[in-house]
């Protein structure tokens, strides 16, 4: 019972259902385990009843972080607060003169009292206290002195109630950036492709969005992991993705000669890729953009190019000095920090001021290659917007780092070192996943006021029409694995959900983006509920759209929720002609990924397929007797557009029938993951100016485009 109520107190699972009418044990181990990466010690009885008293005798007029919703009744943590009590509010600065802290007492009925500005009505400003905004939004700092003189320092979050909205109906593509190359690619897609796809889209298909993978910073290696969703940084973009050409200093390079070598090369990676069979090869691509970026930033900056990146450092601070400082100590001792000389492990260490001092000329090299990607990133912002995108980029946000990145190396305290996100065994698979990501700490979150959580939002949004959170049920718990063990010796811990939503309602509120959140899998009851109220979107993809609660069948359109993407795949899913076709299920055959026989799982596909086809049938939006597959991928889109769905997706590779995964979940050196061009379905890559030419995508999208929408004939650009 005591490490049972030692676990709850720190929200550590001791136990979890997965199935509702199934409770399974977590072993004592794994508790104890997890409590130690939280600090607390748990290792023999008499270690559980010092903690359990420790954690019990804490008492606190407040909790580390309170948040107060605009327009909605104050949190416990104020309302229970004593009478008479004096509430001291530091406002966060805003940009202007510092605004001055105000007080005022809790009165008598302090169950039914208000914060002052943050009411259902908006109260008259002349009985706002001096000092203080309506609605004060931010993040601030709070102090209670109680009438017994105990005292407390909170941070506390007041956000508006919602997250932006996106329009009531709108359609985009979902694409894996460096899948898409165009004919000026170096050999794989680039922010410049990313700007072109959104200005071609916007202006021609009425297209309201550009979803992308994550564009994180990786972890340089030999190879590097190609994966999008192991970065070295969430709060810094890659310079990989960088059109180098674009770079106004591009032109003024006076080695034209190596660059005119370093072209050429790039070129011969594109040739390769998109007519020799090779994969995407990101290190090689990298190589190239080094040594041209390195020419590049031998060219001074002008007065004003100067003015803009003296003032993107001083808004990125320390945050991108540690990570260009990281990758700079890395070109020199490895990707792995673990592994650096012992002083250079720590980032406030003497030892690692000196190498900053050394290194200096790189670490600059590696600032001003974050800011011409935040650069190239707000152009391909304004791209979609100046066409016409009612939303522009979707951003992708990974549930976690890389153990060995910039991220918890500058931000130690922050991560449970030794444990690894994952999830834990379900009906799809027995053995749980691993997923090599260390996971942050909650309570470390909640006593800096959310600080790491706040900042790497802020970098996310600021060229972003909306965010999209992978495995958005992070922000309420997560699958701890202890490292060393397997997944099935994980358990949950949980996080402060009110906490973590009221930080993204609020910076997403100051970016005007909207969110979208990956809520496939196994979700906790309540979770889609609490997103839903806060404005958070929903996934929701077609072959898992079915009528659980009644016979299984198909959902109909009507029944779809509103306040969702809606789409046909995604990135870890087969693509609409495969699974049409069943030729992802022949594909892991091929690989050894069944756990049946072929015959058993073809037979399931198959009727789950034929199931979705009578529906559009008798929906009367697939045409009697037609079995082309272009007519059913038609179809199925043609579904979505019947939904009530706010976003509609079109898996970009599903406009010219491609048939292969981008990834295939369980395989690693078996199947080509994250390094596929997008290519049509006998498998020969396509180019950007392909696709947009592409007759199939243009009979496709002649489903979802609205009325309004200028049309042009295959490759002819509008007027």
């Amino acid at each position: 019972m005591g490490l049972s109520r030692l676990a709850a107190l720190h929200g550590v699972a001791t136990s979890y259902s997965p199935s509702p009418d199934v409770t399974v044990s977590v072993p004592d181990d794994t508790v104890i385990a997890v409590l130690a990466a939280l600090g607390v010690d748990a290792g023999t009885p008499e270690d559980v009843r010092r903690s359990l008293v420790a954690a019990e005798s804490r008492s606190r007029l407040l909790p580390p972080t309170v948040v107060v919703w605009a327009g909605e009744p104050l949190p416990p943590a104020l309302t229970a607060l004593p009478p008479g009590s004096t509430v001291t509010v530091e406002p966060e600065p805003a940009g202007g003169p510092p605004a001055p802290a105000t007080s005022w007492k809790v009165p008598e009925a302090a169950s039914s009292w208000k914060l002052p500005g943050v009411a259902e009505a908006a109260p008259d400003p002349a009985e706002l206290p001096p000092g203080w905004t309506q609605p004060p939004y931010g993040v601030h700092r709070v102090r209670v002195r109680a009438p017994d003189h105990h005292e407390a320092t909170a941070t506390l979050v007041v956000a508006p109630a919602r997250v932006p909205q996106p329009p009531e109906r709108t359609h985009g593509f979902l694409v894996q950036l460096y899948s898409l190359l165009s004919a000026r690619s170096w050999g794989m897609g680039d922010l410049g492709d990313l700007a072109d796809l959104a200005a071609w889209a916007g202006r021609t298909l009425g297209s309201g969005f550009i979803q992308v993978n994550p564009l994180h910073a990786a972890v340089p290696g030999k190879p590097t992991d190609p994966s999008p969703y192991r970065p070295s940084s969430r709060r810094f973009p890659d310079p990989v993705h960088l059109h180098v050409e674009s770079v106004p200093e591009y032109g003024h390079v006076h080695d034209r000669a190596t660059l005119d070598d370093l072209r050429q090369d790039a070129a011969a990676l594109s040739e390769a890729v998109l007519n020799k069979g090779a994969l995407i090869d990101r290190d090689a691509v990298w190589e190239l953009k080094r040594q041209a970026l390195e020419l590049i930033a031998q060219v001074p900056l002008t007065p004003g190019r100067r003015a803009a990146y003296c003032d993107f450092l001083a808004e990125q601070g320390q945050a991108l000095e540690d990570h260009a400082l990281w990758c700079a100590i890395a070109e020199v001792h490895g990707p792995d920090w673990h592994n650096w000389p012992e002083p250079l492990r720590d980032p406030r260490s003497p030892g690692t001021a000196r190498a900053r001092a050394e290194l200096l000329d790189r670490v600059d090299l590696h600032c001003r290659l974050a800011w011409l990607t935040a650069t190239q990133l707000a152009d391909a912002q304004r791209a979609a917007e100046d066409a016409g995108m009612e939303v522009g980029i979707v951003h992708d946000l990974a549930v976690g780092v890389h153990p060995a990145g910039a991220d918890t190396w500058a931000q130690q305290d922050a991560f449970a070192h030794g444990m690894s996100v994952g999830a834990p065994p379900d009906a799809f698979n027995a053995r749980g996943q691993d997923w090599g990501l260390p996971p942050w700490r909650p309570d470390a979150l909640a006593a800096t006021g959310y600080a790491a959580f706040r900042g790497l939002l802020r970098g996310l949004l600021a060229h972003a029409g909306a965010l999209r959170i992978d495995h958005v049920m992070g922000l309420f718990r997560l699958w701890w694995v202890p490292e060393g063990r397997p997944p099935t010796d994980g358990t949950y811990v949980t996080y402060d959900a009110e906490a973590m939503l009221a930080v993204l309602v609020l910076e997403a509120h100051r970016a005007g983006s909207a969110v979208v959140g990956e809520d496939l899998g196994t979700v906790e009851p309540g979770v889609r509920e609490a997103l839903a109220r806060r404005g958070v979107l929903g996934t929701s993809v077609l072959w898992f759209e079915r009528d659980w609660d009644g016979d299984g069948r198909p959902l109909a359109p009507e029944k779809w929720r509103r306040d969702c993407l809606a789409t046909a795949t995604t990135h870890d899913l087969p693509s609409t002609a495969a699974r049409l076709t069943g030729d992802h299920v022949t594909l892991r055959h091929r690989l050894g990924l069944l756990t049946r026989p072929l015959e058993e799982e073809l037979t399931e596909d198959v009727t789950g397929t034929a199931e979705w086809l009578a529906l559009l049938a008798r929906l009367r939006m697939l045409p009697e007797g037609d079995g082309n597959e272009e007519a059913a991928v038609r179809a199925v889109h043609r579904f979505l557009r019947a939904t009530p769905a706010r976003m509609t997706g079109v898996w970009l590779p599903d406009t010219v029938g491609d048939r292969r995964p981008q990834n295939l979940p369980g395989t690693w050196d078996q199947y080509p993951n994250w390094r596929l061009p997008i290519a049509d379905p006998e498998g020969h890559p396509v180019t950007l100016e392909e696709i947009a030419a592409s007759p199939r995508l243009h009979g496709l999208m002649e489903v979802l485009r609205p009325a309004k929408a200028r049309t042009a004939p295959p490759g002819e650009r509008p007027a």
